[in-house]
């Protein structure tokens, strides 16, 4: 393809997905208030623009133009902006509601198969280990300490780990242990939240999975580099 048309398709592609992100705050507000989908929508644009949703669609555009580096084949990419559209929207309807609804869970299933076909490079096997290798540990470890991880976050990772395959699974569980420990222990340290109390952790899942979308695979190398030494 000319340089020029892969020029304006990307361009194109990074203004889509900030309007996108912009239209998923309807998505969060209609779950967040109990709201059916044609009546969140409404009062969504009723209440105007908000600094937080020309937030996500910065967001979007920057996650688009990540993605556009990263990635060459466009099926690549469309395919890893609809999961990075649907991490957010889970990230934000965990964080208003402390749930993860199960259709956001099939959506992640649904994309990890369609994966398979847009993003060869990661094989089949890889993915279905990917499904269990953090998912099976985390409810374990809940039937053990029960309310030690959400269901949510367990059908997450299991969902999510078809579409990144094992090893971007499990550094994107690393990713959201570091996270989303920092926040716990900064929580504690200004007291904001005692020790019995639970925060949203599907956010800083969703971030690890991002993060390791990016980086993961530099991330893996130097640490396999220093195993080495």
């Amino acid at each position: 393809m000319h340089p020029l048309i892969m020029n304006k398709l990307y361009i194109s592609m990074i203004l889509l997905s900030s309007v996108s992100f912009y239209l998923i705050n309807g998505i969060t507000y209609s779950i967040s208030y109990e709201l059916k989908l044609v009546e969140g929508y409404r009062l969504f644009f009723q209440e105007g623009v908000h600094k937080r949703y020309i937030a996500n669609a910065m967001l979007g555009g920057i996650l688009a133009s990540f993605t556009t580096w990263n990635y060459i084949n466009i099926s690549t990419v469309l395919t890893i902006l609809l999961f990075l559209a649907l991490l957010s929207i889970i990230s934000s309807v965990d964080i208003a509601t402390m749930e993860i609804p199960n259709t956001f869970v099939i959506a992640a299933l649904v994309l990890g198969i369609i994966s398979i076909f847009t993003m060869p490079g990661t094989s089949l096997p890889s993915r279905i280990l990917g499904m269990f290798v953090v998912s099976v540990p985390l409810l374990l470890i809940t039937l053990l300490i029960p309310g030690a991880f959400g269901g949510g976050d367990i059908k997450l990772m299991a969902a999510c780990g078809l579409f990144l395959g094992t090893k971007l699974t499990l550094l994107s569980f690393a990713f959201a242990v570091l996270t989303g420990g920092l926040y716990g222990i900064w929580l504690l340290v200004m007291k904001k939240k005692s020790g019995k109390e639970h925060f949203a952790f599907g956010p800083f899942l969703c971030l690890g999975m991002a993060a390791a979308l990016f980086i993961g695979d530099k991330v893996w190398h130097w640490y396999v580099g220093l195993l080495y030494l």
